[in-house]
């Protein structure tokens, strides 16, 4: 085995490197980056190569920023031949336990798109080839893990395997969204994709359904707003500018012209607070742990704008702060922070609190 192999959006190589060498150190799996600028993925190369799955097991890929999947990396495949790439690859597939479904990738990029594209034609073929030789379950099962051949060009390609309840379910690790016609910005998708990234569908029909108040910081012109009015929440909007006609005709926001780091809401029964406001980092997160400790909100999604440089290390000093203000209030909580596909130069979390103040909540 070689190592773990991640996927990013490209120009985050070195975030995401910088990460995975930390918490690879921190459980003294000790290893070398192997990555190229702008390529869309990053190598974990493991000095012993028998620590590999071990590391992938006890990496928690959730806890992962930067990181859109996850693969144990078991070989990379070198000058495949054009006429039968196949048989190359079941040399190393065959002696990897059976899976329950397979990917067929590529990394993301404007350059790869054409390689995406022989990708899809690729996986019908090799999906058969894989059942023929009992490396695949006829049918999908998501408990089994997932075979990944990873094409870095028409002849080389990385062969691996991803572990159930801990990688991306989306191929390439993307979550793709249809932009609605009728949102008045693209950040909706934004807040779309956090959704569905933190949390289960089961989830989001307990903890984000009709009838809840939300609180949408920054809220101009509603791309955020949006996404809750059509889960038919009640959204109290707070922004100096102005709000789409659209949102304002549903009867469901309260229009607020005031500074999001000042406003205060007159009922304490929020359920969801939102944030996507252009300011520095650490003002943003200082500010969401306030509203929660304060028993102002229940949950939060927002955005970190990052810097161009160490955007590892700002979003883990913003998150320390966050959470310093929670755990010295005395709040148990579940923190998920990802770079989000729709994302940016930012990352999008996610805060509950869970223990017995969150419950008196509800009262």
């Amino acid at each position: 085995m070689l190592g773990i192999l991640l996927y990013c959006r490209p120009g985050f190589e070195n975030d995401c490197a910088n990460e995975i060498q930390a918490k690879a150190s921190e459980l003294e799996v000790f290893g070398y980056i192997k990555t190229l600028k702008n390529s869309g993925f990053v190598l974990y190369h493991c000095y012993d190569p028998s620590q590999v799955e071990g590391l992938a097991e006890q990496l928690n890929f959730s806890q992962l920023i930067f990181a859109r999947q996850m693969i144990v990396a078991v070989a990379l495949v070198e000058e495949l031949p054009a006429e039968d790439r196949i048989k190359p690859i079941l040399e190393i597939t065959r002696n990897l336990p059976m899976a329950g479904d397979v990917f067929v990738e590529c990394p993301e990029g404007d350059e790869t798109k054409p390689l995406l594209t022989f990708c899809r034609k690729f996986t019908v073929p090799f999906r058969q080839a894989l059942k023929k030789h009992n490396n695949l379950t006829k049918k999908e099962n998501m408990k089994k893990r997932r075979t990944h051949v990873c094409f870095m060009d028409y002849e080389t390609a990385y062969v691996g395997y991803s572990l159930p309840n801990n990688r991306s379910e989306q191929h390439m690790g993307i979550t793709r969204l249809r932009f609605p016609n009728e949102a008045p910005s693209r950040s909706t998708l934004k807040l779309d994709e956090a959704f569905q990234t933190f949390l289960t569908k089961e989830e989001q029909e307990q903890r984000a359904h009709s009838g809840l108040r939300a609180v949408d910081l920054g809220a101009c012109p509603g791309g955020w707003t949006y996404q809750l009015v059509r889960r038919g929440m009640f959204v109290s909007c707070v922004d100096n500018g102005a709000m789409a006609e659209s949102l304002m005709d549903t009867g469901q926001i309260t229009h607020y012209m005031e500074d999001g780091f000042k406003f205060e809401p007159e009922r304490k029964n929020i359920h969801w607070l939102v944030c996507d406001m252009i300011e520095k980092p650490k003002r943003v997160a200082k500010l969401m742990a306030q509203w929660l400790v304060d028993g102002w909100c229940k949950e939060a999604i927002f955005n970190l704008k990052l810097p161009m440089k160490q955007r590892y290390q700002e979003a883990t000093e913003d998150l320390k702060l966050l959470t310093d203000i929670i755990e010295e209030a005395g709040f148990n909580y579940e923190l998920q922070a990802k770079h989000l596909y729709h994302d940016r130069e930012e990352i999008t979390v996610h805060v509950r609190l869970t223990d017995k103040f969150y419950g008196a909540l509800d009262k």
